[in-house]
């Protein structure tokens, strides 16, 4: 099976996984309160790329993982990253009305809804995540505390203040990468460390690695999403296209134009993938897929 396949095949497996694993431990629609629970599921199943559920899945691959703490955290992560979304989609932020190719949940349902749907989301991974594991205790420790960190002042809400105060201003490239290295790599980074953490064989020095490898990953991530902003159309991203542009925000296409962009976000790919080859091999495959992934997208 040629590369292209190998990670097709997996991701929908991975994918099919995740869907499951946030069936299983979101709360039913039919438990009191009706609408919040429907309204939860509603923004969380059935769409999106699984980007982060698929890296903490393909890093745990790399050890002797304990399922029941790879599968927690793939849950716990997806939906951090989905509260993000539904928070950042509000009008008193980018104001936004679809999302994964349908209404956004403060246009399906109304704004305070779509406020606890947030909170809720985010209550919820932790108490995922904190489920019991056959880790010593400190190890499942460690993976709340990267998932607290990374979603909090200083990795993705910190990310997040950052963007909106700089709306309409110029911004140079150390500072678009420090704003972005919290807005969008925090949790991108959490995830893979979190997947290695499940893995009690691997060391802090196999933690380090994967970190270095993530970062990298997360940073391209958001250059090919300013990319895809400004040539894709809306119904390939199922999101409003050309948002960040109309809101005058920063971009790496503002500051770089938009074939240098994109050759940069290749070079940083290309650096992730390479940094695992010596320490990992072929158990590596999926993460450095992943990284190609991320750089091929269209969405």
């Amino acid at each position: 099976m040629n590369p292209a396949n190998e990670l097709k095949a997996w991701q929908q497996k991975a994918q099919a996984q995740t869907e499951l694993l946030l069936e299983r431990f979101l709360p039913s629609e039919n438990q009191v309160p009706h609408t919040l629970h429907e309204a939860m599921r509603y923004v969380t199943l059935g769409g999106g790329k699984r980007l982060r559920p698929l890296l903490v899945l393909a890093a745990s691959e790399l050890g002797d993982a304990d399922q029941n703490a790879v599968e927690q955290a793939m849950a716990a992560i997806e939906m951090v990253h989905v509260y993000s979304l539904v928070h950042d989609d509000m009008p008193a932020m980018d104001n936004d009305s679809l999302r994964r190719g349908k209404p956004t949940c403060h246009v399906k349902y109304d704004e305070a809804t779509a406020l606890l749907v947030g909170d809720a989301l985010q209550t919820q991974a932790f108490d995922v995540l904190s489920r019991p594991t056959g880790l010593p205790a400190e190890r499942q420790i460690a993976m709340l505390s990267t998932l607290a960190k990374a979603s909090g002042s200083l990795g993705m809400a910190g990310g997040q203040a950052i963007d909106l105060a700089n709306v309409g201003k110029a911004m140079n490239q150390a500072q678009l990468e420090q704003m972005h290295s919290l807005k969008t790599g925090a949790l991108i980074r959490a995830a893979v460390v979190l997947g290695a953490l499940a893995c009690p064989d691997l060391d802090s020095d196999d933690v380090q690695t994967l970190d270095n490898y993530a970062a990298k990953l997360g940073l391209a991530f958001q250059v090919i999403d300013d990319v895809l902003d400004c040539e894709a159309d809306t119904a390939t991203l199922g999101k409003t296209a050309g948002k960040d542009s109309d809101n005058d925000k920063p971009t790496y296409v503002k500051l770089m134009g938009l074939q240098a962009a994109r050759a940069y976000a290749e070079t940083l790919t290309a650096a992730a993938a390479a940094a695992l080859l010596e320490p990992f091999g072929a158990k590596a495959l999926h993460l450095r897929l992943l990284a190609e992934f991320v750089t091929a997208r269209k969405n």
